[in-house]
């Protein structure tokens, strides 16, 4: 039988700027090209050295976080004509993130804090120019061709709702007699806008699968309507002090989450009407999510969340003199509050003041400001940027749990049902990997349960 052999591309174990390269055979496919958050230039890039001189047949998109997509150009730009397929919706998000990202970069370069940007607004065009999208549930061959029921092809491709943002996906392969699923980044429970994953379970050879939250277990009787509750609780508690709210959040997910949630509360009466400001690429993000109200697989069909919930868009330039008045609600990207965005320049005029509240509804690295912050006490001096004075924390800080990355055990769950021949664990530290692996291990003991060293060929089962 023909090679069938998958590589991890990343720089190491764990989330960063994910890429995969799957061999079948003489057809070599690439999955997901992300950028490293916390590095700049080369070192912000996977490992694309291990493509070079040889032709590619196909890049897989499975979303449009940065993580997945932000190096996407510069592999496009190495294999000018191998085309990159994904669903309408990351299509139209991806087209945005990428020329955010140039602008981004360009930025940090002008100000000395970073290397030049990896790609150009010339080049992002040019890639979002040879994306096909392609719809959910149905088989398509490499060319993009879709396939009766009948129908072989050497390789096929089928994209599966991934529950993580709008237009993620699975995709399911087929070649060789054997069937893979590449989860990219997935959650199998509904969100206040999204609903949850459903993959296939029925004869898996092998599943490639994220485990961001390998290593945080779900909280005793967590349910996400109570966890609701109680933002919402939160939230009028710092009004009636006299403050306002601070929720920093990623501006591609997050950010229409939010909206989301605050539209449910006031109808529900847990909220006030009350005004709520956005940064300008969650406005154009949110404009996209509108656009497909209709046409996409979320809750709340047709909900136009601009035209509902009305929030006011605040730019960069006005940041600065944005006075702070009471009974506000500020979801500001980002939502690790990097230096010198919204939510991290807002931030020094909540921290010093006791009415106020900052608080985190995702993932935080625990050395960026937002994770400095989370991990502060009261009264503790807190620096969020070169450029901020110290402050003493005085506004209250709180973190709830809204992420879009799937619970561990439900994870666990899904692979038992499944019960592949192997799993192949990615996206996720050590830690998260490990646990994975000695949970399923008496659970699955017919299943090969593997991490994916960087650089290092893995054989598929057979």
């Amino acid at each position: 039988m023909s090679t069938l052999r998958f590589t991890n591309l990343t720089r190491q174990i764990e989330i960063g700027a994910n890429c995969y390269l799957l061999e079948a055979g003489e057809r070599r496919i690439v999955l997901d090209c992300g950028a490293h958050p916390k590095m700049e230039g080369r070192e912000s890039l996977p490992t694309l050295d291990h493509l070079n001189g040889h032709p590619l047949d196909a890049i897989i998109l499975t979303h449009a976080h940065q993580d997945h997509l932000g190096s996407l150009p510069v592999l496009m730009r190495q294999h000018p004509r191998t085309p990159a397929f994904m669903t309408d919706p990351t299509l139209q998000l991806a087209d945005v993130m990428l020329h955010n990202s140039v602008n981004v970069m360009a930025k940090r370069h002008e100000n000395g804090e970073g290397d030049a940007p990896t790609f150009s607004h010339r080049e992002a065009t040019n890639c979002v120019r040879r994306f096909q999208p392609l719809p959910l549930h149905q088989r398509f061959n490499l060319s993009g061709d879709r396939l009766g029921f009948d129908e072989v092809a050497d390789v096929s491709i089928q994209f599966e709702d991934a529950g993580h943002i709008l237009g993620s996906a699975a995709v399911l392969i087929e070649t060789q007699g054997r069937r893979i699923l590449y989860t990219g980044d997935i959650n199998f429970d509904n969100q206040s806008l999204m609903l949850g994953a459903k993959l296939p379970e029925d004869n898996l050879d092998t599943v490639i699968i994220e485990c961001t939250r390998g290593a945080v277990p779900q909280p005793a009787g967590f349910t996400r309507e109570q966890e609701e509750l109680r933002f919402a609780t939160s939230i009028r508690e710092v009004f009636a002090k006299g403050g306002s709210v601070l929720v920093p959040v990623f501006a591609l997910g997050k950010s229409q989450e939010v909206l989301t949630m605050i539209l449910t509360m006031r109808k529900k009466g847990l909220l006030p009407e009350c005004p709520v400001y956005i940064g300008g690429l969650s406005t154009k993000l949110t404009e996209i999510h509108d656009r497909l109200a209709s046409a996409s697989h979320r809750q709340h069909l047709g909900l136009d969340l601009l035209e509902s919930v009305g929030p006011f868009t605040i730019s960069g330039r006005e940041v600065n003199q944005l006075p702070i008045k009471p009974g506000r609600i500020y979801a500001l990207s980002s939502g690790m509050m990097t230096e010198h965005t919204l939510s991290n320049v807002i931030a020094s005029q909540f921290i010093p003041n006791p009415a106020h509240g900052i608080f985190f509804v995702g993932y935080a690295d625990p050395e960026s400001p937002a994770g400095r912050l989370r991990s502060a006490k009261l009264g503790d001096s807190v620096q969020v940027s070169a450029e901020a004075a110290s402050e003493t924390l005085r506004c209250r800080v709180e973190t709830f749990g809204f992420s879009a990355h799937g619970d561990r055990d439900s994870f666990v769950s899904y692979l038992e049902r499944a019960a592949p021949r192997q799993v192949i664990f990615v996206h996720g530290d050590p830690d998260a990997q490990e646990w994975m692996r000695e949970t399923l291990r008496p659970r699955l003991p017919d299943t090969k349960l593997l991490s994916a060293p960087s650089g290092v060929p893995l054989e598929l089962a057979e």
